[in-house]
């Protein structure tokens, strides 16, 4: 009978794998043992092998893609057998052949149909609430610059909108007069709902809101509230940019501060066109620029302004800034297995676990004269000490004196680790790693720095087995190296702390009444407040800087 093999549970954070590469095909003999694939997991990339005898008779994905744990992975058997009736019932029915269609239930009486509105007939326009920020989900009209009755033209202020990000002035899309406006100042109004409606003086803007409401538009807006307007006085015929007299241009509007009045709009395609928005003439509310001033304008035919003999020279900016143009790119890349368990266990522990954070400066100077010492001592045997090392060793030394740091959190109860394995942060291409060195507390300052070293190359390599990435009960992440003098880490699951370490720094330190050069380090212990509190996080803490201070120490 064909068995079937499926996804297994390759690491205690694993769910998913991806087949990095098959070692056997489709009709290809198997026997138990043989190596069938390679899995890439959160943390590794692993050998799987074959668990039974037989022929390969189908496989549940090709190279580079991913299946859940527990999903079928393989159907093994004997060559010609019908494998579909073993993958059907593991329950998997993406790979099982379809099924009769099962009887249809009875088919539910349909709604009714919405009833159409036509509006073919009616000259207006519906203006909805504009998208004017990636985030904006609404806006509030901060205020009306038109009212309802009034004329209006393309490009003319109708109102000032809050987004969430700034207000913003809005324009007028068409020529009319306001039938409705859908809130009153200082109301919200959903993207995509009602703002106004423009058209003929006598259009019927009611039989468009319902049209609205009915969903024969693009927008579905919710309901608002008309503002009661009195009756729409006849509307003055608009006039359009091509009747407006060229001889009288319009005057540039200032501001009392001497700033040209300018819709944002107008101002963006003036400085795309290179245009100085002070030339061009504003047709808008009070002399304001608007779109249509912008696009009708020509340089050339602008009036030019002799300067009279002996005027003062021209305000103009004596540095005009270029106009620099590029292009807007990215590219997107396929997240992988690592990265989505970082993201989500990371992101599980800052948002659940209550971190507070607790900083120490320590003074490095024996420890720099105390590693020099081990290393001349330690250099015939080939092996060389880090800092990282010595920081391991008198935080394995004072876990041991401070059990309760030591400990998780079990939801009804909190763990105490009697044993001690410290949790190391690898940095990798994809991420991060974190081997464990267990009872680093039992371990000489020589051993933690091979094995460490060896885990590192494993981790970078993505040659990691699990009993070598599980079980940690304190970590610690080391970014020194980089330059990084101080810096704060999210506790890394199931641990109730992790220490962050800065790098030796050269500064002036008072030693004996004196000012002499000293050299520093600074750590920071982020806590699980649900397992440790401030006073045992600082205990911790005084022990682990003096044994850095007196290394002796840590060496008894």
């Amino acid at each position: 009978m064909a068995e079937v093999i499926t996804m297994p549970l390759m690491s205690d954070t694993m769910e998913e794998g991806t087949i990095a590469s098959w070692h056997k095909n489709v009709g290809d003999t198997v026997a138990s043992g043989d190596l069938l694939a390679e899995i890439e997991t959160d943390k590794a990339t692993m050998d799987f092998e074959s668990t039974a005898d037989g022929t390969l008779l189908y496989i549940g994905a090709n190279e580079g893609e991913t299946i859940a744990v527990n999903a079928v992975l393989a159907v093994i058997g004997e060559a010609g057998e019908d494998y579909q009736a073993a993958i059907a019932a593991e329950g998997n029915g993406a790979a099982a052949p379809a099924a009769a269609e099962a009887p249809s239930a009875p088919a539910a009486a349909p709604a009714p149909a919405a009833v159409a509105v036509d509006t073919s007939s009616i000259n207006a326009e519906v203006i909805t609430m504009p998208l004017m920020s990636d985030t904006m989900e609404e806006g509030v009209i901060a205020a009306w610059h038109k009212n309802v009755g009034d004329a209006v033209e393309s490009g003319e202020l109708l109102a000032e909108i809050e987004t969430d990000k700034a207000t913003m002035d809005f324009e007028s899309t068409t020529d009319g007069t306001i039938l409705y406006v859908g809130s009153e100042a200082g109301s919200a109004i959903a993207v995509g709902a009602v703002l106004a409606i423009i058209g003929e003086a006598d259009a019927d803007y009611k039989t468009l809101l319902a049209a609205q409401a009915a969903g024969d538009s693009l927008a579905e807006p919710s309901d608002p509230a008309p503002v009661a307007a009195a009756p729409a006085p006849a509307a003055q015929p608009a006039t359009s940019p091509a009747s407006t007299p060229a001889a009288a241009p319009a005057a540039v509007a200032t501001s009392s501060n001497g700033r040209v009045k300018a819709s944002p709009l107008a101002k963006k395609m003036a400085q795309d066109k290179g245009f100085n928005i002070g030339d061009i003439p504003g047709s808008g509310e009070g002399g304001r620029v608007v779109k249509r001033d912008v696009e009708n304008f020509v340089p050339a035919a602008a009036p030019a302004q002799a300067a009279p003999a002996g005027a003062p020279a021209s305000d103009k900016p004596a540095v005009e800034l270029p106009t620099v143009v590029g292009e807007e790119s990215f590219e997107e890349k396929k997240v992988s297995q690592m990265r989505k368990t970082i993201a989500k266990r990371l992101s599980g522990s800052k948002f659940t676990s209550p971190h507070f954070y607790l900083t120490m400066d320590i003074d490095m100077d024996k420890v720099v004269e105390a590693r020099k010492s081990i290393n001349e001592m330690l250099a015939d045997r080939g092996l060389k000490v880090s800092f990282n090392d010595m920081v391991i060793k008198a935080a394995a030394a004072a876990l041991r004196q401070h059990p309760d740091v030591n400990a998780s959190w079990q939801e009804d109860t909190i763990r105490y680790n009697h044993h001690i394995h410290v949790g190391v942060a690898v940095a990798v291409d994809e991420g991060l790693l974190v081997p464990v060195i267990r009872f680093a507390d039992n371990k000489s300052l020589s051993h933690i720095s091979t094995e460490v070293k060896d885990l590192a190359k494993k981790a970078i390599s993505k040659k990691l087995q699990p009993s070598e990435w599980e079980g940690n009960t304190f970590t610690i992440s080391n970014l020194g190296m980089f330059g990084i003098e101080e810096f704060t880490a999210i506790i890394n699951p199931p641990d109730a702390c992790i220490m962050a370490v800065g790098a030796i720094r050269d500064e002036p330190v008072v030693k004996n009444g004196q000012i002499v050069p000293g050299k520093r380090m600074k750590v920071t212990l982020s806590c699980d407040h649900r397992v440790v509190d401030g006073a045992v996080g600082s205990r911790f803490l005084q022990t682990f800087q003096a044994l850095l201070q007196d290394p002796v120490r840590i060496l008894a």
